[in-house]
């Protein structure tokens, strides 16, 4: 293997030192297999790091945007309806399979290529049983972004999200202005909606799931018995009790690729460049011109007259924006990156962290039978639109509830969200739901393998307003390391966090009184977690260890670039969504949202698009 290693480094720099194109095409092929054996980068020579394989397209982009996030696509979209404007769509990722079509499977797609793989570093106050100490960041690496891998849950949030975002200075992000957003983004499809609140017509269709389990009626049953009442969730209010709302068509997925994508791929206009990694925006003093690519081998340079637009998500935004030299002076400076503009990127990230221990047995059929599940007939039903198939990875119920320790004024503002269920990790012994909340193997045994086989249903609890966030930084000047994610959960010194998670946690108790839960004998398993014995079963003492034994992620982070007024020392971008102290450079993805959410980030994903896209029409009169 080192005689390999040493005629890899010696061909790569013969390439990365020569600007003969054909030399290159020659030696492509041999260049790729050596990399899939070694690991070596073909880019970088080890003795002249300075030199690399470069070439300038003599080509120019009105508009580059950088990444395909929902927020990305709408852009790309809504920017190539004017035909005199040509836009460079560039995405790290490739091309989704018809597998991720299937809502069922849609967990094991976070361990795929089609996600970048993250995970956070390891912290003293959480994960403390977690494989490696470590959480599952999935973040989607596919044309389409998370739209590719996430469990297609619509969720817009509350109407006071977004009223925050307007009393922080955000002229024109409250929600009324956002409202009509909303409604031009969707075509829904579900059976009980707030009507005035609700769009019809729009690119992505939102459909109730063609099939559940017997126990998501029965959760919905007990919720309403328990004195909350059935709602929209998207519409006029959001607390209470609902059966999921999903972006699906016909029982498929609907993603931003087939939603916004897919109908103007044709446009001439229009050029999408896959497996295609951005390494650095160009600048010419402080005004972006341009981005640096990787692709096939080769690093490109593209120019863009109009503007360069970051919708890379949370995490890849920030990081393209340090490595290009916009962040945190000091940290770019330790690396050795030339610092363009000190801004504090990265500096805070907010997450929906959640529970995944939580299980009630039942005595009854009700949840998910594992081996129905392998029946072929659930195959030629999914192609009908129907079926257990079209389940969004066994997700089928909401509830969003204020806890009686809430200390938030507006009666009508959630601080949980609990997801229910129709089965458990237990339902695929172990196999995929169990790494998407990296719970090893020794508590998986102890807690779950007694459950396989048995009538099972979950509800884990998500935490929607964080106290505690986190933050990133990069881990050196290589544009291909991932970067270095600290979620921090549970770092309030006040424990605000915990508590709310704990009467998150007896409210889901709560419900589980009530006569609809009670007749289909549903009785929490009182396993204790490994590491928490020493604590009495159902205590907060035994709750709190709990929580930092494993705790996961729903993958909704946001902040990181976050968007605010001038003298905002945490902003990275204005309202307009131009990036502070630099000229034609946006960042246009969920990083910008200042705030965590009562919702789901996809949604707000689209919206953020739709208005950026208007913003920019104005901007440049197109």
């Amino acid at each position: 293997m080192f005689g390999l290693k040493l005629f890899s480094y010696s061909l790569i720099l013969i390439i990365t030192t020569s600007a003969n194109g054909e030399l290159y095409t020659f030696f492509q092929d041999i260049i790729t297999s050596l990399v899939d054996l070694t690991g070596i980068q073909p880019f970088i020579s080890p003795l002249y790091p300075d030199k690399e394989l470069e070439i300038l397209l003599h080509e120019q982009w009105d508009f580059i945007i950088i990444g395909s996030s929902p927020s990305g696509i709408v852009l790309a979209n809504r920017l190539t309806e004017n035909e005199n404007i040509n836009v460079l769509l560039l995405e790290a990722g490739e091309e989704a399979s018809v597998l991720t079509d299937i809502p069922i499977i849609a967990g094991a797609f976070g361990s795929s290529n089609y996600d970048y793989g993250y995970k956070t570093e390891p912290q003293p106050n959480f994960c403390r049983g977690c494989t490696d100490n470590r959480v599952k960041w999935e973040r989607g690496k596919a044309l389409g972004g998370g739209t590719i891998i996430n469990y297609m849950l619509y969720v817009r949030g509350n109407k006071r999200d977004f009223n925050l975002w307007s009393e922080m200075g955000g002229s024109g992000w409250a929600y009324d202005d956002l409202l009509p957003y909303f409604k031009k983004i969707e075509d829904t499809r579900v059976n009980k909606i707030d009507e005035d609140f609700r769009g019809k017509g729009g690119y992505l269709t939102i459909s109730d799931e063609p099939w559940r389990t017997k126990i998501s009626e029965i959760f919905v049953n007990a919720a309403e018995e328990s004195g909350l009442k059935y709602v929209d969730y998207n519409g006029k209010q959001q607390i209470g009790v609902s059966f999921v709302q999903t972006s699906t068509k016909n029982g498929l997925r609907d993603s931003a690729e087939k939603a916004y994508l897919r109908p103007v791929r044709h446009r001439p206009n229009l050029v999408i460049q896959t497996n295609a990694q951005v390494t650095r925006i160009l600048f010419k003093e402080k005004t972006a011109y341009g981005v640096r690519y990787f692709h096939d081998g080769i690093f490109n340079k593209v120019t863009a007259k109009k503007e360069v637009i970051l919708s890379a998500g949370t995490i890849n935004s920030a990081q393209l924006l340090m490595l290009s030299g916009i962040g945190p002076k000091e940290d770019l400076q330790q690396l050795g990156i030339p610092v363009l503009q000190n801004l504090p990127v990265g500096r805070k990230i907010y997450d929906h962290s959640t529970f995944p221990l939580i299980a009630y047995q039942l005595n009854e059929s009700v949840s998910v039978d594992t081996i129905d599940f392998l029946n072929p007939i659930n195959l030629l039903d999914l192609a009908k639109g129907k079926g257990r198939y079209t389940s969004t990875g066994g997700v089928e119920v909401l509830a969003f509830v204020k806890t009686n320790i809430s200390t938030d004024p507006d009666p009508f503002y959630p601080d949980i969200e609990l997801l229910v269920l129709g089965g458990s990790v237990a339902n695929d012994d172990g196999i995929i739901f169990r790494n998407i909340f990296n719970i090893p193997p020794n508590i998986y045994d102890v807690i779950f393998k007694p459950l396989e086989g048995k009538f099972v249903y979950q509800v884990t609890p998500i935490l929607l307003h964080p106290v505690s966030h986190g933050f990133l930084k990069l881990k050196s000047s290589n544009p291909f390391d991932a970067p270095l994610l600290y979620a921090n959960y549970f770092s309030d010194p006040n424990n605000r966090d915990i508590k709310t998670f704990i009467a998150g946690i007896r409210e889901i108790q709560r419900i589980n009184e009530f006569p609809s839960l009670r007749k289909v004998g549903a009785t929490l398993v009182t396993t204790p977690v490994p590491g928490c014995e020493l604590y009495v079963f159902d205590s907060d003492e035994y709750w709190e260890c709990a929580l930092r034994i494993v705790i996961g992620s729903y993958f909704h982070m946001v902040s990181s670039c976050k968007m605010g007024r001038s003298d905002d020392k945490e902003a990275i971008v204005d309202y307009e969504l131009k990036v502070f102290g630099i000229d034609k450079l946006r960042v246009v993805d969920v990083g910008v949202i200042p705030l965590p959410l009562s919702g789901h980030t996809m949604s707000p994903g689209y919206v953020i698009g739709e208005k950026a896209a208007d913003i920019i029409k104005r901007s440049w009169n197109i």
